[in-house]
Formats: structure tokens, sequence, C-alpha cells
């Protein structure tokens, strides 16, 4: 009896030993990700997980400016990241709903809802081919906020940053241009498929393939701002990055020049500046209260 006792509490202990192994194991293999508000007003960050991928510990929050919330991401996630502007918990506190970036739940949390157009996104693809994770940040959907994002710790790919660091807003064509009011100041910018639903700027029907489709007057205000960003559906080669077994800060509203300083000592190996220097004046030009 003694001896099958001790055969049951050797059992125990060793089945305890493996489970904590297997949890320090899967949270080695997550990741994290500090998301910072640099911007001058309260943004509510949403999160949406990819098809058949494991869910959040959130989905949505407010993030007021100058603080930042750290997320545990699990291990082999794809999904997206977004910034809400202008956001209001209607009288009733039965409904809350974003000028930007609104994912439609009603809610703080997202609960599954993705971002309305036109935002601006980071795209994440953990632990994917050869265990690297894809990364990139798109304006394919329009802009509404800066956006940045930097990998930490990585040990392998070229763990570059990218981003949108410019305030576009501003700056957007007047066809593009969605404003609060009738007097405000612009808000967002929409792509030129989400303006005019025409099959070449969208990359559809008879331009669904990057032979037909090629970049467009609109596509090129993005990229000549944003030169790492995705501005249209085909803009693969210059704007999909990658890093092994890194944790990303993505940083809303990233002070531009802070960023360029910063970023000018990392010899990142991309093929093209995170910022057109060129460009800088839109953020000065047209600042308005971010």
């Amino acid at each position: 009896m003694d001896h099958h006792h001790r055969r049951r509490r050797l059992l125990l202990s060793t089945t305890l030993l493996s489970l904590l192994c297997l949890a320090f194991i899967s949270e080695a293999e997550s990741a994290s990700f500090k998301i910072v508000n640099k911007c001058r007003r309260t943004i509510w960050p949403g999160l949406l997980s990819g098809a058949g991928t494991a869910p959040l510990p959130t989905t949505g929050f407010a993030l007021k400016s100058g603080k930042s919330r750290t997320v545990t991401i699990p291990k082999s996630w794809s999904g997206r990241i977004w910034g809400r502007s202008l956001c209001t918990q209607h009288a009733n506190n039965q409904t809350f709903s974003c000028v930007t970036g609104d994912c439609g739940s009603g809610k703080v949390e997202c609960a599954g809802g993705g971002a309305e157009p036109p935002t601006t996104l980071a795209e994440f693809t953990l632990n994917g081919d050869q265990g690297l994770d894809f990364y990139d940040v798109s304006l394919v959907d329009g802009y509404n906020l800066p956006m940045l994002v930097l990998p930490k710790g990585g040990k392998g790919g070229g763990c570059a940053a990218t981003g949108c660091l410019i305030d576009l807003n501003g700056a957007c064509p007047a066809e593009l241009k969605v404003a609060r009011g009738r007097t405000g100041g612009g808000v967002a910018c929409k792509s030129a498929c989400e303006a005019f639903h025409d099959p070449r700027y969208c990359c559809s029907d008879a331009y669904a393939t990057p032979d037909t489709c090629a970049p467009s007057v609109y596509s090129l205000f993005f990229k000549h701002a944003c030169p790492r960003a995705y501005s249209y559906a085909y803009d693969d080669k210059t704007s999909t990055y990658t890093c092994a077994s890194a944790d990303y800060i993505i940083v809303f509203c990233p002070p531009p020049y802070t960023s360029l300083k910063l970023l000018g000592s990392r010899k990142d190996g991309a093929l093209l500046p995170l910022v057109n220097k060129t460009t800088m004046y839109i953020a000065s030009r047209h600042a308005h209260g971010r």
C-alpha cells in the first residue's frame, strides 16, 4: 500500500512538472504587443483574430493619451490591430460608436467585429512559414491615424520597423477626405477603391492580378508619404516584413521627427525609408490636435 501511495505521488509530481513545463513553453512561445498612444486624445485600439486563430484576452479598450497597454498574443496568431478615434458612449449607456475605425459591436470590445474603412491597419501572421512572423501596416482600406510597428528582440528575418508616421488627414485629396461635420477638419482619408468603387482601384474583376492592377495617383499619394506601408492590393514587395520570435511595440501617432531620429541609427536593410523626408512638412503644416 505504501509503495502504491509513493508511486501515485511520484506520478502526480511528474504530471505537475510536465504541466509546468508545458505552461512555460507556451508562455515562451507567445508574444507581447505593447500598444502605445502618443496621440493628443484618447484612442480605442481594436483587435481582430483571423479565422481559426486563438482568441485574444481583449478585442478592444480605451487608451488615454500618453498611456500604453501590453497584450499577450497566442502562438501562431494572425489578425489585425487598428485605432478607433472620436468615440462616444451614448447617453443611454447602451451603445458605443466611433467616428473612425468603428467595429460595429456597439461596445468598447470589438468582439469579432472588423474595422470600418477608412482605417490604418497593422496586420500580423506570427510563427508562419519557416517560423517567421509576417507583418505590415496597410493603407489599402484607407487611413485614419499614424502608426508605427517596431519589432523588439527578434532572432531572425529583417525585423524592420514599418508604419505610416505622417498625419495624412490634412493633406488628403478632397475626393478622398472624410470630415467631421460640414466644417470640421479631416478625420480620415479613404482609399480610391472605397471612394470610387472602380475595379481599377480595387484590383478586382479584369484588374484582379498584379499584372493588370497598377498603382494609381491616389495609391501613390499614400506611398510617397509612407514608403513602407501597403498602398494598394499588390504592393507586397516593399510592404511585407519578417522577424522571428519578436515582441512588438505598436505606437499610434508616433512623433515623426523623434521616430526618424530613433530609427535613423537602425540599419534594418529595408528597401525604402520609413519616412520620406520630403513629406515631413505635411505633419507640421496640417497639424490639428491629433
